[in-house]
């Protein structure tokens, strides 16, 4: 009993040592689990919310749209639970100028059901369910009207990659009709679309960097009112999808199975069939319009015939009554009237030379005659020449068919093709890497904390431990009392921990979250498999460094254990060999070189403690000032030009001159631009990519004219880049990067998610799916968006060639044609709201389907959830370095209170005393910042280098600024630190300090 008396006494004088080592354990743990346990409710909670609203687990489009036919197809493929099929049908309506919805069908099978918030759900035809977008923008409510406009066919059809392209096979296909929508509406209700959680009322509405909408708002209707066999899209829930977590490395592989399945077999044999249902609609349209035209023409000659021969009927007449009238004068004038008589009643035969004469004569001797042949010629002849004119159209139908209808294309997308879905799962994958690796930091320090603390309080006890091992008490007992006190301090600082780790983290997380995404049902929870595993890991450092403490005192035997420490020989410094700098040193800035460079262990793990603290802090502005200047350097310095404008392939010429006739645009380069996929070729290819790269990697392939290669680095800034270690990379000299047609220019941002370097080998998928092997040639300085540059040439070469992959859907050498340029790059005079008002302008032109000004894309990026995150990461380092420099300067004062005691006897005063004591410690302070500034730089590195995110490289960037409020914070902590200090070192009592031990 007396010896757990004297053990709880002894815990309550060390009461500074044990809030230290909780709370360098509390922050620790907390931020273990903090950042993790806010991604982890984030994760879950989405994940309920898509299993809840049906979200695909794999969509398919189709250039032609999908028939019944397909449907039935992908609902035979192995691991398909559902199947449903969508119509929709983009509209365009008046507010505040021209906008553009996408009417969208609320399907009957339970998958991607909008979440209902406010109002009902429609069920009449004329009823629609709006998004809080549109609601926020338009200022209408529940009950208010709208009438629509459905787009035209052809603007519908222009693009291959568009889901409603169907729209064009009406002209090839009378069965198949395209989704039609009700144009008279009423908004019933507010839902949300569980495939866009972006939050419009937000903070972060204006982060446009993502976007990857086609129209500006979706409307959800009823299938009341909606007419048309033919298929947007197709979506599918996966057998088994629904019991995994949607970001798990699991589902992705159950999803992959199913796709590659549909990719394998069902994709292609329902394009050749969709093709031929359209070619045989084709040929059988054909075939009508032949029949139609025989029928036609065929009614036309026998009204012809029926004419003519009337008309020979009359005139056979006439010649008949002349040859009658001849015959009757002949017999007058050489027999009797008898005989007469007998010939006016006979008609004379006529051989047919004689009467084809007079019919001729008869017939010229007749204007009327005369007009009425030369119509029925007239009319004839007509006929004849439509006959042949149809005839002849209807054979080039024929034979323009099959190269008038393109070769159909599916595509089958995951949730990862989402612009929402991810967006949120980039975000929080990158705020959970963080949360990966800033606990490994805190646990080296905590180690090293209570290690000299530990290892301080040992030595104290060090004539009690000789006394209770002299008395027979083991030395695992005596163990105990340190033991059981750092085991204490752990799991009082990790249970607050968690309570900040799994409640305060996450909830300041989830507010600045929610945001930015909308996400229903989100609710706080505990692991408790995470949060044991956290405590314990703190708990095993610091037990370790208590064990490795009382080891080195306890090996003693209990005599000398008994007897004080010998004081620490004195030795010379270095600084002492540097004569002309020692000798001009007072008294007591020798003591205190001496004092610093003769305790190397209270030196190593001050200044390495204090660096720890210092390069957390660093590391946090790092990442901030990296993100903030990532639209600046993208859209200002990178990209050159001003204004990208993208259109349709059928309206680039009518693009191109509307941007000419506004005379705003300088210089200006003509491009294509697709959306594809790039693909590291080979997991066996050392040089194709790296281990634990991903596989894919969305890409916007710019195509440049052949003519025209030099002048695209006078809209980007060509600059080669050369991987780096922690976080850096080789940058080469601007403009020493061309573009030839040896291989092509990859996008920073994308080599460095799959590992690519120049000599790789890549599998690129252009904007019609199809897929070839190419060379990178080189790798340019690229921060935001994955684009891959490609000379004209290579680009044939890439896709007309006949290696190219799934040839049945490239276009032969025989067949190819000249690119389209849909795009351009333009430079443009005037303010930067000017340009930006300009591109707005731009959008509203029907020729143009997309323009992007770079001065409104610098001036609105955002990433305001990692901004978030590195405050509270800065708070939580700032924290540890109070904490951390609080507990070394107690343990350097209770090292030395012998000597603090020695200095009032000789007659320094208070002030001097602290002078004393405090100048070591802002020394070592000093010292810890100036290791911990290049020590932050490098953490930042090796941190961002973690961050892989889709589209984005962070080109580590550290402003002086950050620098120097980073060494301010750390000084400022130690003046504070000191104001606890003094006090301590007022309390000391000369004449008791100074008794002898023994």
């Amino acid at each position: 009993m007396a010896f757990v008396k004297d053990m709880l006494r002894m815990w309550a004088h060390s009461w500074k040592r044990f809030i230290s080592i909780a709370m360098i354990t509390l922050l620790g743990v907390a931020v273990l689990t903090g950042i993790y346990a806010g991604c982890r409710d984030a994760f879950r909670s989405t994940d309920r919310f898509f299993d809840a609203q049906g979200l695909h687990d794999v969509q398919v489009l189709s250039t032609a749209g999908l028939s019944n036919g397909d449907i039935a197809a992908l609902r035979k493929v192995n691991g398909v639970a559902k199947v449903q099929a969508e119509r929709s049908q983009e509209v365009t309506f008046d507010l505040d100028g021209r906008k553009s919805a996408t009417m969208q069908e609320i399907g009957t099978n339970g998958i991607d059901q909008p979440y209902l918030q406010e109002g009902r759900m429609p069920k009449k035809a004329g009823e629609i369910a709006v998004t809080r977008k549109f609601i926020r923008d338009s200022g209408k409510r529940i009950g208010s009207r709208l009438t629509v406009t459905p787009e035209s066919a052809s603007s519908d059809t222009s693009d291959t990659n568009d889901t409603n392209g169907a729209d064009g096979t009406n002209e090839t296909n009378g069965t198949d009709e395209a989704p039609s929508f009700p144009t008279k509406l009423t908004i019933v209700g507010v839902v949300l679309d569980p495939q866009n959680l972006s939050n419009p009322d937000g903070y972060s509405a204006m982060t446009s960097f993502r976007s990857t909408a086609t129209t500006d708002y979706t409307f959800f209707a009823p299938s009341d009112g909606v007419t048309g066999t033919l298929y947007t899209s197709a979506t599918l829930l996966v057998k088994g999808t629904a019991a995994e977590s949607t970001f798990d490395e699991s589902y992705e592989n159950t999803v992959k199975q199913v796709t590659d399945r549909i990719d394998g077999t069902v994709k292609t044999d329902r394009q050749n069939a969709r093709r031929q249902e359209l070619l045989d609609a084709g040929n059988k349209k054909i075939v009508d319009a032949r029949a139609e035209a025989d029928k036609k023409f065929a009614d036309a000659q026998s009204q012809i015939d029926a004419n003519r021969q009337q008309f020979n009927q009359q005139v056979d007449q006439i010649v008949s009554m002349q040859a009658g009238a001849a015959a009757a004068g002949a017999a007058t004038n050489g027999a009797n009237a008898g005989a007469a008589a007998a010939a006016g009643a006979t008609t004379p035969q006529l051989d047919e030379t004689t009467r084809e004469t007079m019919r001729e004569t008869i017939i010229a001797a007749s204007p009327e005659l005369t007009q009425a042949k030369q119509q029925l010629d007239q009319a004839q002849s007509q006929l004849n020449e439509q006959k042949a004119s149809t005839e002849q159209t209807l054979k080039t139908k024929e034979n323009e068919l099959k190269t008038s209808i393109p070769q159909v294309r599916w595509y089958v997308q995951d949730r990862q093709s989402l612009g929402g879905f991810s967006a949120l799962k980039s975000d929080l994958d990158s705020i959970q890497s963080l949360g990966n690796a800033f606990p490994i930091v805190f646990l080296l320090v905590a180690v090293m904390m209570s290690l000299t603390a530990m290892a301080r309080m040992v030595e104290e006890d060090r004539s009690l431990i000789g006394t209770y091992v002299g008395l027979g008490y083991g030395r695992l007992a005596v163990a105990s009392r340190y033991l059981l006190f750092a085991l204490l301090a752990c799991l009082i600082g990790g249970g607050l921990g968690l309570i900040a780790g799994f409640l305060g983290i996450p909830a300041f997380l989830l507010v600045v979250l929610q945001g930015m995404y909308v996400m229903p049902g989100l609710r706080l929870e505990y692991d408790w498999l995470y949060g044991s595993l956290g405590i314990a890991l703190f708990v095993v450092g610091v037990l370790a460094a208590t064990i490795y403490a009382c080891v080195q005192e306890m090996r003693m035997t209990p005599a000398s254990l008994l007897r004080p420490k010998a004081p620490r020989a004195g030795s010379r410094i270095l600084l002492e060999r540097i004569r002309p700098v020692w000798n001009r040193m007072g008294f007591l800035g020798k003591v205190t070189a001496r004092n610093i460079f003769r305790f190397k262990s209270r030196l190593i793990m001050t200044v390495g403690g204090v660096a720890g603290c210092t390069a957390l802090i660093v590391c946090g502005l790092a990442i901030n000032d990296t993100v903030a200047d990532l639209g600046i350097k993208q859209y200002r310095d990178i990209y050159q030009y001003d204004l990208m404008v993208v259109s349709d392939d059928s309206d680039a010429s009518a693009m191109r001159t509307k941007v000419a006739s506004d005379g705003r645009v300088t210089s200006s380069l003509d491009v294509r631009i697709e959306s594809g996929d790039l693909t590291v070729a080979g997991s066996g290819d050392g040089d194709s990519g790296k281990a634990g790269s991903s596989g894919s990697e969305s890409i916007q392939l710019v195509a440049v004219p052949e003519k025209h290669l030099s002048d695209l680095g006078e809209m980007v800034t060509l600059q080669p880049v050369s991987s780096g270690i922690l976080g850096t990379s080789g940058v080469g000299k601007t403009g020493s990067l061309k573009l030839d047609d040896d291989g092509v220019i990859v996008a920073q941002s994308a080599a460095s998610a799959l590992g690519v370097k120049a000599g790789s080998k890549v599998r690129l998928t252009n904007g019609d799916g199809v897929q070839a092997t190419a060379k990178v040639s080189a790798v340019n300085r690229n921060l935001i968006g994955s684009d891959v540059y490609v000379s004209e040439t290579y680009y044939a070469k890439l896709f007309d060639s006949k290696d190219a992959k799934n040839t049945k859907n490239s276009k032969s050498s025989e067949d190819s044609e000249a690119l389209t340029w849909n795009a351009m790059l333009a430079k443009l005079s005037g303010s930067d709201t000017s340009q930006t008002d300009y591109a707005e302008s731009l959008e509203e032109d029907s020729s143009v389907m997309k323009a992007v000004s770079c001065a409104h894309m610098a001036d609105s990026f955002k990433f305001d959830l990692m901004g978030a995150v590195v405050a509270l990461i800065v708070a939580l380092a700032g924290g540890l370095a109070l904490v951390v420099l609080f507990t070394l300067a107690n343990t350097n004062v209770s090292e030395r209170v012998r000597e603090m005691a020695t200095l009032k006897v000789l007659g320094f005063f208070d002030r001097e005393v602290h002078h004393y004591v405090n100048r070591e410690m802002m020394i070592l302070t000093v010292m810890g910042v100036i290791l911990g500034l290049p020590l932050g730089r490098l953490v930042g590195g090796m941190l961002t280098m973690a961050l892989n995110m889709p589209s984005l490289y962070f080109e580590v960037e550290v402003k002086p600024l950050s620098y120097v409020i980073a060494a301010v914070a750390t000084m400022a902590f130690a003046l504070l630190v000191q104001l606890f200090v003094n006090p301590v070192l007022d309390r000391i009592d000369p004449i008791s300090s100074l008794k002898s031990v023994e």
